[in-house]
């Protein structure tokens, strides 16, 4: 008995270069990517739907409120904190 089921597909030529330099760059089969993209799919897809609360929506607003006013930090900048935050402090000389 057969493991394994074989499909054939077709893409269009931009999604099959992204494919492609994809299997490039992770170092992985055609398969493997498509398994994945596929466990992917499916298990968003089991993922029920939510009703945000009035709360939640409150907080939503006041993000996006903020965002317009210029109110956030990139990801760059955020990275570059993280990193000075974590840099190793000099001692000092002692003074006697």
């Amino acid at each position: 008995m057969r493991t394994r089921q074989n499909f054939t597909i077709s893409l269009p030529p931009e999604m099959a270069e992204q494919v492609e330099k994809a299997m490039r760059a992770e170092h992985r089969t055609r398969s493997e990517l498509v398994r994945e993209a596929l466990r992917t799919y499916i298990s968003i897809q089991k993922l029920p739907e939510e009703t945000p609360t009035s709360a939640e929506l409150r907080a939503i607003r006041r993000g996006r409120a903020a965002y317009e006013r210029g109110d956030f930090v990139t990801l760059d900048e955020l990275r570059r904190e993280e990193a000075v935050a974590r840099s190793p402090r000099r001692a000092r000389a002692k003074v006697s």
